[in-house]
């Protein structure tokens, strides 16, 4: 046999080329996507449909406009303007109005606070307020009975002069009237006897107050002048829980309002 018998016949170059092209493309043919009939006619409807829309919306428009005579559009362009400034009017007005609120609202707080303020401190001041707060406390013994009213007075008007701002003496509280007198049974503060040894309680500043007392010729040495002794303590907190009573005035009334 002939080595030309023996071997197959072979496809020419350009046939098996083209063969490979022609594969691909029926394979990517076959992988690309299709879209049905009905598919494409809704898509074109809707298309046309949306055009159609756009295209009404813009001509009613235009022509809303431009059929309008020139004083129809000026007074539609003074509409337009009277109400976009009467909702600036109307924005200034809510503003202006939350501004007062606020400002009301402020001074209204403001003018409570500062009222509680003086009302406690009226309230401390006519003794109808218990107090408490650093101060000094004196034991005044009196063996003898010998310390005078007077006495008791000026060690008063010492604590009050060394800026004390709440005392008690004994169970009583002492307020700008009560009276410390002598009778013949004793001393009594605010009408009711006291027996000793009288106590004082005085709100304010230990250091001044107790320096105060401790003055050579003041109050302690009048104390003692009279026979009796005193001791002064000075304390981190004192608690003055005796309160007076005020009688109403009967002729003394506050002084009316020059602008009122």
């Amino acid at each position: 046999m002939s080595p030309d018998q023996d071997t197959p016949p072979q496809p020419a170059p350009e046939v098996a080329t083209r063969s490979a092209r022609d594969g691909w493309r029926t394979l990517a043919h076959a992988l690309r996507p299709r879209a049905t009939r009905a598919q494409l006619i809704t898509g074109l409807l809707c298309a046309l449909l949306g055009f159609a829309i756009a295209l009404q919306v813009r001509s009613t428009g235009e022509e809303s406009l431009t059929t309008m005579r020139q004083s129809e559009l000026v007074s539609l362009l003074d509409q337009t303007t009277r109400q976009a400034d009467q909702l600036a009017d109307q924005v200034a007005d809510l503003e202006q109005t939350r501004q007062d609120l606020r400002s009301g609202s402020t001074s209204q707080e403001a003018a409570l606070e500062s009222a509680t303020r003086s009302a406690a401190a009226q309230g401390i001041l006519s003794g109808r307020l218990p107090a408490q707060g650093p101060g000094v406390a004196i034991t005044v013994n009196d063996p003898s009975g010998s310390v005078s009213a007077l006495t008791l007075l000026n060690l008063l008007e010492e604590l009050r002069n060394a800026g004390a701002e709440a005392v008690q003496f004994n169970d009583q509280r002492i307020t700008a009237t009560s009276p410390i007198v002598g009778t013949s049974s004793g001393i009594e503060v605010n009408g009711v006897r006291q027996e000793p040894p009288y106590r004082w309680f005085a709100i304010g500043d230990p250091d001044t107050m107790a320096t105060a007392m401790a003055i050579p010729g003041g109050a302690i040495a009048k104390v003692q002048i009279d026979g009796g002794t005193a001791q002064v303590d000075k304390q981190d907190l004192l608690q003055i829980t005796a309160l007076r009573t005020l009688s109403t005035p009967q002729f003394a009334t506050p002084e009316p309002d020059p602008q009122g």
